[in-house]
């Protein structure tokens, strides 16, 4: 579909399903509570009647800090419907993280799970000049006001603002490893090219599926996984407000059996790492799992096959371009890959000089789709760094094989030029966790006495391994009968969990630190 020059993404979301005749569908389970189209539609237009009351304007921010539940839903709806721009945040930050957000995006209002309300309020308010009101899901103190009495007071009539399809319509910021985030600046019609290219015709969602993401909502790859994509057929969205333990996540497929599940590689690593005593744990609702946020090794997709009948299909996604641009697709996986172009998306491989490469050849990766964020707010020249025209720079590194399936190659700054060659600490990676000892490891370049960069290995064992010099050795030498010898790590350190972004990213920076402070060898 091509949305109309005159167009409100909320109302083709919400108010579309009610034309359908899925009133009485359910939208959204969380706990105990079901949500159908006609209370999700109702509490959305009262939503947005009340940011009005609040004096909030058109193209003002409004900054949602916010736990997996259907006040997220009718936040993000609302905001958007009545013309105002929604930002998730990240729920894990930190007062001078969330200051940095309110500040940086002059968020007139912010809507918070009363879990996370005393990280605003550590923030002192004279360092918010552009705030004016604070929304609490749960108890509301003196000086702010419960979301309840909000929804309740107003009026479930709300006529959609008439937005352009290029007006911005919500904000996403990266999860970037160092420095603060950059607001990406979505527009109406972003939403729609990714449920139609990439929801439909890729995972071929419809409304009979379940729809069950570890992400959370307030990352890129959760807010379609768990909102858009599901009301965008009609389909049901399982929310999870908790920590996406192992446990937890086996216990909400268990009992609400969802049709798709999404996740990340560290969750789908800690899923089969934890097991329980009698009849192992029922995935068979699954019909397929997704994984993005980063490279998907090889052992975890076949691992999870084979113990619980599930073909993952892993992608490469971006906050800059909504969702998943590359991906595998059912019964075509190739294990370790990224998969093929999503069609209506478009990728190539580039050299320095800004040049295509020939299959095989590793080079930095390029994207382009209709989805793209329009800018990073106030970050002009960061944008022109990324984007180029009609294209992104993903910063990855990737080669393309003969039958156009790409494969991950690391991050522009994590590659290694170890004996005058490129390494892809990503390669190394799945040569150590295929071992029955490691649950996860990360690889990073270091320099060796003679100031030459060589491979390090950061190793998680598994909890019945003794980290010990003959188990270094031991996995050294299972590289070594792997890969070229060059490639083989030079040290190995155990450690007991790799540092990680929300978004489960290793955080190689950390690593490097880390390295540094060791004595060369």
């Amino acid at each position: 579909m091509a949305p109309p020059d005159i167009f409100n993404v909320a109302g083709w979301l919400v108010d579309r399903n009610l034309e359908a005749g899925r009133g009485s569908s359910i939208a959204i389970e969380c706990g105990e509570e079901r949500v159908t189209y006609q209370q999700l539609a109702e509490r959305v237009n009262r939503l947005g009647s009340a940011l009005r009351v609040l004096g909030l304007r058109i193209e003002e921010r409004v900054l949602l800090i916010l736990l997996d539940t259907p006040e997220f839903a009718y936040s993000f709806l609302g905001a958007i419907k009545a013309g105002m721009v929604p930002v998730p945040a990240n729920t894990l930050l930190k007062p001078a993280e969330y200051e940095y957000m309110l500040r940086d995006s002059r968020a007139r209002a912010v809507i918070v799970s009363e879990a996370l309300l005393p990280q605003v309020q550590a923030i002192p308010r004279e360092r918010l000049p552009h705030l004016r009101e604070i929304v609490v899901v749960g108890n509301a103190p003196a000086g702010s006001h419960s979301f309840a009495d909000l929804l309740a007071q107003a009026s479930p009539e709300l006529a959609a603002e008439p937005t352009s399809k290029d007006d911005a319509a919500f904000w996403l910021y990266s999860s970037g490893s160092t420095g603060f985030p950059k607001g990406c600046v979505h527009l109406h019609h972003d939403i729609v090219i990714a449920c139609e290219l990439y929801g439909q015709g890729t995972l071929g969602i419809t409304a009979s599926d379940r729809c069950f993401s570890v992400a959370k909502l307030f990352f890129a790859y959760g807010l379609g996984n768990g909102l858009y994509f599901p009301l965008s057929v009609g389909a049901t969205s399982i929310l999870w407000p908790g920590p996406p333990t192992a446990s937890n996540v086996y216990t909400v497929i268990e009992r609400y059996r969802p049709t798709l599940f999404y996740s990340v590689p560290t969750s789908y690593v800690g899923l089969l790492a934890h097991r329980r005593e009698g009849p192992d744990f029922n995935l068979s609702s699954i019909r397929n799992g997704v994984s993005a946020g980063e490279s998907l090794p090889p052992s975890v997709f076949e691992r999870f096959k084979q113990r619980f009948g599930v073909e993952i299909l892993d992608g490469l996604g971006s906050t800059e371009m909504l969702h998943i641009t590359i991906s595998n697709r059912r019964g075509a996986a190739r294990p370790g890959s990224s998969g093929q172009v999503v069609p209506g998306y478009e990728a190539k491989i580039i050299d320095e000089n800004k040049q295509p490469v020939p299959p095989g050849e590793v080079g930095s990766l390029l994207v382009r789709g209709d989805s793209t964020c329009a800018y990073y707010w106030n970050q002009h020249e960061k944008t022109k760094d990324t984007i180029e025209g009609h294209w992104i720079r993903t910063g990855d590194k990737y080669y393309r094989d003969t039958d156009g399936y790409f494969w991950y190659a690391g991050r522009s700054d994590d590659m290694l030029k170890v004996s005058g060659q490129w390494v892809s600490p990503v390669e190394l990676e799945a040569a150590l966790v295929a071992h029955d000892a490691v649950r996860e490891a990360a690889v990073i370049g270091r320099e060796d006495s003679d100031r030459l960069v060589k491979p390090m290995a950061f190793v998680v064992l598994q909890a019945d391994v003794a980290a010990s010099d003959k188990t270094a050795t031991e996995l050294q030498d299972f590289v070594a009968a792997r890969l070229a010898p060059f490639k083989k790590p030079r040290w190995v350190e155990f450690i007991t969990e790799l540092p990680k972004t929300a978004t489960g990213k290793i955080q190689r920076f950390k690593l490097r630190e880390r390295a540094r402070q060791a004595p060369a060898s």
